[in-house]
């Protein structure tokens, strides 16, 4: 089948350029004309808020004069208002199926769309799956163009390419932005951190002990390390004269506690290993992680969060994970993998997944596997 070279706003491919050439992830495309207004649609957690930030980025670039609109959650909202970056204000989705979690209401999310078609977005850019809901939702934005991914049952886009699953998370969404004639800026969410954040963080820390950060938590339990091994590697922080901080939101405090109590178990009630799971807004979570020497978290939002603030890090990931949200570099970041590819309990294939995926009800940890003395190791090194 002969590839598409244009659509109906001329051609993809500007200046003659074969699709191979073309600078960025994928085909850049040619711009769109006369763009004012930016609307991205990226709901989810904290970490996908990350990885589209890129992409965001390469927007704002190539459009220099347009407003960039993020349709995302209260937390992106927390985080981003008043913040600079190329974001200038988010716009809270409601929930809805495969858009927001919580209680349906077609009537808020008629209202919120009605809303947004007074805003006569120029463009409108779908980062957010694979596209069976978030593109219907996108179209009822009623923008002049749309991109986005799209998998074989999802409603077309103006431009689209298609979603596969394992590629990693950056990389699409700069995919999605090439769409529109968008080249990446950088390759990674760069996030500054403002001076009343830095002074919390400060007020929190002893000022002469290393920082070390560990996060246990993660929305999907079988990407959780287990606590005792998080306490293992914070006793021999501890023993390495550092402070220790576990981090994580109200849902991680439990699990936060259970790491504190068995390194103080083992370390000793002297200790400085403590939590502060619950109790810190997002901002302030931000440069606590940027004041760290390094931090340690499963592949969820507060280990790329501190990528993003400039922390070091070393994850623990299930290896079909890395594909879509490992840290490129390993100067500054190191990942460990656990290659298990069928579910501990019921032996069913978890490397099949996507939006055609069945999910077998155990919630075993992937990534028990990855020894404590590896990742160590990898902290030490990032301390020296």
């Amino acid at each position: 089948m002969k590839q598409k070279t244009t659509d109906r706003h001329g051609p993809l491919y500007p200046r003659g350029d074969r699709p191979g050439l073309a600078r960025g992830v994928g085909p850049l495309a040619a711009p769109f004309p006369d763009v004012r207004k930016i609307a991205v649609l990226r709901g989810g957690g904290l970490g996908d808020l990350m990885f589209s930030l890129p992409a965001i980025e390469a927007l704002a670039a190539a459009y220099p004069s347009a407003s960039v609109t993020l349709l995302g959650t209260a937390l992106h909202a927390a985080l981003l208002t008043g913040r600079p970056g190329p974001v200038h204000r988010v716009e809270v989705l409601p929930a809805a199926p495969g858009i927001a979690a919580g209680p349906e209401d077609p009537r808020a999310v008629e209202a919120f769309l009605a809303r947004m078609r007074l805003e006569r977005f120029d463009l409108a850019v779908q980062v957010h799956g694979g596209g069976r809901n978030s593109n219907p939702f996108l179209i009822g934005l009623g923008a002049r163009h749309t991109v986005g991914t799209r998998t074989p049952d999802a409603a077309a886009l103006d431009r689209c390419i298609p979603y596969i699953y394992y590629q990693h998370e950056v990389f699409r969404a700069l995919e999605v932005a090439g769409l529109a004639g968008a080249a990446p800026v950088s390759l990674e969410a760069q996030l500054p951190v403002l001076a009343e954040e830095a002074a919390a963080a400060r007020a929190l820390v002893m000022p002469d002990r290393s920082l070390v950060t560990l996060h246990p938590g993660a929305t999907d339990p079988r990407r959780r390390w287990p606590a005792s091994c998080f306490a293992e590697v914070a006793v021999r922080a501890a023993a390495r004269d550092c402070q220790v901080v576990v981090v994580g939101d109200d849902a991680d405090r439990g699990l936060a506690q259970q790491v504190v109590d068995f390194a103080l178990a083992d370390a000793g009630p002297e200790a400085r290993v403590r939590s502060l799971a619950g109790e810190l807004g997002i901002g302030t979570l931000a440069a606590l992680l940027q004041a760290s020497a390094v931090m340690v978290g499963n592949d969820s939002g507060p280990r790329h969060l501190a990528q993003a603030v400039g922390a070091a890090t070393v994850g623990i990931y299930w290896f079909g994970n890395v594909v879509n949200a490992g840290a490129i570099g390993r100067t500054r970041h190191r990942v460990h993998m656990s290659w298990v590819s069928v579910c501990p309990v019921c032996k069913a294939d978890v490397t099949q997944v996507g939006w055609t995926a069945e999910r077998c009800e155990h919630d075993d940890s992937f990534v028990a596997e990855v020894r404590p003395s590896d990742v160590w190791a990898d902290v030490d090194e990032l301390l020296g």
